[in-house]
């Protein structure tokens, strides 16, 4: 849902403070509540963090789910999934305001889902590109392929798609996912 009125970053970072039980997005200005998610789509997400964390040195890297990514300017959104050195949170950690990430992210994820599909392929995707973000995933849990675009040395992204198999980030080559498992495990009998 967007709402018509436009704020500026500091005018959603008090609205979002205020309205804690929204997840909400900053788009050219204009506020976004993210809806609602599907048993697989949050699923994935879970797996996804675990699977990153896992392979990860916390020290070194940190995963969240729901964090806030920035592009000057007035976008802010709410990716599935990221990774991020730690040494981005090291002038935030103790600041009880909204951890807002400008710097490019090594993993940015969105899982598909049908109310946010079109829009996280649309307006995010490209957002996460013009930021410089390393390695863009659109995972898709019902068709279970995943979209990436990686980040080349000269700013371009190659796209290509998976239908399965091992997949290593393209910051970070020594984890990997297997998208077999990620995509199909873990659910319920039927």
């Amino acid at each position: 849902m967007a709402v018509a009125q436009r704020m500026s970053e500091q005018e959603y970072e008090r609205f979002v403070e205020s309205h804690p039980d929204g997840q909400w997005e900053l788009h050219d200005g204009v506020l976004v509540e993210k809806p609602g998610m599907s048993w697989r789509h949050l699923d994935v997400i879970g797996e996804l963090v675990h699977l990153l964390r896992s392979q990860l040195d916390r020290s070194q890297y940190a995963v969240f789910a729901e964090g806030r990514a920035r592009r000057p300017t007035d976008t802010i959104f709410l990716p599935d999934v990221m990774v991020l050195p730690a040494a981005y949170g090291r002038d935030i950690a103790d600041d009880p305001g909204l951890a807002i990430f400008s710097e490019p992210l090594l993993l940015v994820v969105e899982v598909w889902s049908q109310s946010t599909g079109d829009y996280d392929l649309n307006a995010k995707i490209p957002v996460y590109q013009q930021r410089g973000d390393r390695d863009i995933w659109r995972l898709h849990p019902f068709e279970r392929t995943l979209l990436r675009r990686v980040r080349q040395p000269d700013g371009s992204y190659i796209e290509s798609i998976h239908h399965g198999g091992i997949v290593t980030l393209a910051a970070l080559p020594d984890v990997e996912i297997d998208l077999d498992w990620l995509l199909g495990g873990g659910l319920p009998a039927r």
